[in-house]
Parts: C-alpha cells; structure tokens; sequence
C-alpha cells in the first residue's frame, strides 16, 4: 500500500541557488572606491601641525635635555656643544647607558630636516629612546 500526497500544482517553486550577481556588483564597486581613495590617503601637502594635549607623563628626576636652537647649535642641558661631539657628550652625560630616554627640544623655526638629522645622529650614538619636547596646549590638565 503505497501512500501518494499531491499538494497540487504550485507555481512557487523553490530553487536552492544562491543569486550572486547582487553581492559582486557590491564587491566590484567597494573595489572601484578604495581604487580611487587609497592615492588620496598618501598625497603629501604642507600642513602646520597643532600643538599637542596629550596629558604629560612624569619627568626622571635628572631629565637630559638636547635643545636645537634657532641658529641649529645643539644644547646639551646648559652646555654648547661642538659639531660632531654630541655622541661622546651624551655619553659622559649618562655614563655610557644608552637606555635612558633623551628629551629633545626644538626651535620652532628650526625646519623638520634638522631635527630628524639630530634624531639620525642620536640614533647613530645608539640613543634609541627619544622623547620630542612641545608646549602644552590650553585646556590640557
């Protein structure tokens, strides 16, 4: 005894495919957007950068500060330094431990390529550790 169930003739079919078409229409115009964005992202323009607020973290006791003046001579705490000692002067300075954290400070109109010839130099003396000095922005706690 065979059991036969007809639910009649539906017009409503289901089909088990999934429509793509949609989903790489989206891909293919998030591909189109970020092909045109990505370049934008790196254009170089001068910018005047602001000052910064983030909260100042506490100083050592005996901080070391490096100071770039205004005419490009390098300041060692209160001591002038001559061009080409800054490696031997930071190291009588800190007795030969390149692991303390050297506080730079610049002019502001020293250009940006002289404070990172100063930032290669310290790299070079193996000064890794380096902390840029600015104003505190108003409102700053």
């Amino acid at each position: 005894m065979a059991v036969h169930l007809d639910h009649g003739d539906d017009d409503l079919a289901e089909t088990h495919e999934i429509n793509v078409t949609p989903f790489i229409d989206v891909i293919l115009v998030l591909l189109i957007v970020f092909m045109i964005a990505a370049p934008l992202a790196t254009v170089d323009i001068p910018v005047d950068l602001p000052s910064a607020n983030a909260e100042p973290q506490p100083r050592p006791t005996e901080p070391i500060y490096l100071s770039v003046k205004s005419d490009l001579t390098l300041v060692l705490g209160e001591d002038v330094l001559a061009e080409g000692t800054l490696g031997t002067a930071l190291d009588a300075r800190t007795k030969g431990d390149r692991e303390q954290r050297i506080f730079l400070r610049a002019d502001k109109s020293v250009d940006f390529g002289s404070v990172m010839d100063v930032m290669n130099e310290l790299r070079a003396a193996g000064y890794l550790k380096i902390a840029l000095v600015g104003l505190e922005a108003p409102g700053v706690k």
